[in-house]
């Protein structure tokens, strides 16, 4: 479903250093819309050409891969201000390989890329700050899957599942922390069966590494 451009909240990052009075200009000059979508719903599938890029204003979408068996994995979880289709529209083949996924109701923008990657003729004084938020956020994304990458890349469950909470107690700066992720999410990110993480869990448990309660846990 498409909405109207709607009062957008001030701490996004990709309108970082652009003053609120311009984003609407900015906004209505590229041409954007505003999509609305439930959660279950995908955005876009694997083979989909991708020709915008997305921001999510609200809610919580997945990029998901799956095999031709149908194991899924979850490579990225995208949630308020953060970019997703970015990878596809900025390279040489629009196809993607990826499905994106909405995990809550959510909401995001729509941005045309041959202008946001354009300078318009009006040259608006806001678009090169555009870029550079834009960059910014692509790097940030970038770190995300290098974290995914380190955390799977672990020989066995149990250390694979001690990196992602050791990343998730960094951000949090706390030991104790709430996952963002349902069990069976969970799995699917570590690439691994429900089954084992759950009871790998209860093991790390009993052996007294950490404390756990739906998702919120706590590393000794």
């Amino acid at each position: 479903m498409t909405d109207s451009l709607p009062i957008l909240p001030d701490d996004l990052p990709f309108f970082t250093g652009i003053s609120p009075d311009k984003r609407m200009v900015m906004l209505t000059c590229l041409g954007t819309r505003v999509r609305t979508v439930r959660k279950g719903e995908f955005l876009v599938l694997a083979q989909d050409e991708v020709r915008y890029i997305g921001i999510v204003l609200s809610g919580e979408i997945h990029m998901i891969h799956e095999d031709l068996w149908g194991d899924k994995a979850v490579l990225a979880v995208i949630r308020s201000g953060g970019l997703f289709g970015e990878t596809f529209v900025c390279g040489t083949v629009l196809q993607s390989i990826v499905t994106f996924q909405a995990v809550k109701n959510t909401k995001f923008l729509v941005l045309p890329f041959h202008k946001v990657l354009h300078v318009c003729t009006n040259a608006c004084p806001f678009h090169f700050q555009l870029i550079e938020n834009m960059l910014r956020l692509m790097a940030d994304k970038n770190a995300q899957l290098l974290e995914k990458l380190e955390v799977i890349s672990q020989k066995t469950l149990r250390k694979k599942l001690l990196t992602y909470f050791s990343f998730q107690s960094e951000q949090a700066g706390s030991p104790t922390f709430t996952i963002p992720m349902t069990r069976t999410q969970l799995a699917d990110y570590l690439c691994a069966d429900r089954t084992a993480v759950a009871r790998e869990l209860s093991h790390m448990k009993a052996d007294g590494l950490i404390e756990i309660d739906q998702q919120r846990v706590t590393l000794y």
